[in-house]
């Protein structure tokens, strides 16, 4: 039993170990193929997906290590692609194991998922409006215990009164108990009691449903053409205003015109950056997305001109507050020097772009009432900030201390 068990235990070991390692693949891949080799187009040399269903494993293993000698020896397939890239013989790879090259043929077949969005778990915000709602709620069961212990007062009074009187009920009409229903109808007390409790209750849950009434956080559409943040803004770090560079002069931040894109994908033509295969964000879906904006902007990649044949991107809109709103990103991000991520969230790290922050008048009010005014080197609040220091006899002031509780400030 035990030899039999250790059989076992090798055996599947041995599976194990055997089986081919897809990111392994990956960084052997990069590191000695990527220079010559596409997955799916040639490039100096022939695309590899799905070279190990053309040829046997033991011929590649000879062709990867040593390509010279098998086309000396004459091998027809060997010979065959020498001649068809213009007799230029495959580098050499003789410190590449099999379980190397298993793995590198590995990473050329595997066909990721398709991306798939994250979800979004949405973060909690103490907002004044949701203070005011806890309260109503406590008061609402503060309520209702003072109306039951009233209720079996009551109750218990009532009985003493008919003791203490010597009053007895008629046998005859107890045998014949009066219906519940009946009996609360024509007890005016408890339905005072309970249209009141019925009434506060619909109020209370009729005031929920309607402070969530356009408020959209945790909105992720998926756009027509993939962007990711992540990419640009976190690992390439590019400023946020170089695309959004309405933001400094205008209410809106606008959405980049396709040029702007342009000014790095010219150049740009494929993704050589980290992939996420688990969520299907390989090296090919990057480069795909690139290939959507060449459409889009009429770029001819191959001669690289633009061909006049333009197609409009249908972006959807993520963050969009009433049109009873004014909110101007100039006035808080050139005058008041707030960053993105104080409204937008860590954007440098969404792959999909999503509303971070509920956007609701409590949510601004509370940003007023805690955020103190940069004004270090800011000429516009400097008068302003003297007057009002000496007035509140503080050194720092909020916004909300500057005027930004005003009704006008944002509905005029």
């Amino acid at each position: 039993m035990t030899i039999f068990a250790c059989i076992l235990v090798l055996f599947s070991f041995n599976i194990s170990a055997q089986e081919p390692d897809i990111a392994k693949g990956k960084s052997l891949f990069n590191a000695n193929c990527a220079s010559c080799h596409k997955l799916n187009k040639k490039l100096i040399g022939p695309a590899i997906r799905g070279v190990s269903s053309k040829y046997e494993k033991d011929w590649l293993y000879s062709w990867i290590k040593n390509s010279a000698a098998m086309i000396k020896s004459g091998d027809e397939q060997a010979v065959a692609i020498y001649e068809e890239y213009n007799k230029v013989a495959m580098n050499a790879f003789p410190q590449l194991s099999n379980e190397d090259i298993d793995n590198i043929l590995a990473y050329s077949d595997y066909i990721p998922p398709k991306p798939v969005a994250a979800t979004i778990s949405s973060v909690s915000e103490s907002t004044s409006s949701s203070s005011t709602n806890d309260i109503i709620l406590v008061l609402l069961s503060f309520v209702l215990i003072i109306l039951t212990i009233l209720l079996f007062i009551i109750n218990k009074t009532l009985k003493n009164l008919v003791l203490q009187n010597g009053l007895v009920a008629d046998e005859k009409k107890n045998k014949k108990a009066m219906p519940i229903v009946k009996a609360f109808l024509q007890n005016q007390f408890l339905v005072i009691i309970s249209v009141i409790f019925l009434l506060l209750s619909s109020a209370y849950f009729s005031f929920q449903y309607m402070l969530q009434i356009g408020v959209d956080q945790g909105y992720m559409p998926i756009q027509p053409i993939h962007y990711s943040h992540k990419i640009h803004a976190g690992d390439n770090q590019i400023e946020c205003q170089y695309c959004h560079s309405s933001a400094k002069k205008s209410k809106h931040s606008g959405i980049p015109s396709l040029n702007v894109c342009m000014n790095c994908h010219e150049n740009i033509a494929e993704y050589n950056g980290e992939e996420d295969l688990e969520k299907g964000y390989t090296k090919d879906f990057y480069t795909n997305e690139i290939k959507k904006l060449y459409k889009a902007v009429g770029w001819d990649e191959n001669s690289q001109t633009y061909t006049g044949d333009t197609e409009p991107v249908k972006w959807v809109r993520i963050h969009n507050l009433p049109d009873f709103v004014y909110f101007s990103h100039a006035q808080h991000v050139a005058v008041a020097g707030v960053d993105c991520q104080k409204c937008h969230g860590p954007v440098e790290e969404m792959e999909v772009l999503y509303q971070h922050s509920p956007l609701t008048m409590g949510w601004c009010i509370n940003c007023h009432r805690e955020t103190n005014v940069k004004v270090k080197d800011n000429e516009y609040y400097t008068k302003i900030h003297e007057e009002l220091s000496k007035k509140y006899g503080v050194e720092e002031l909020t916004v909300a201390q500057m005027g930004g509780l005003e009704c006008g400030k944002c509905h005029y």
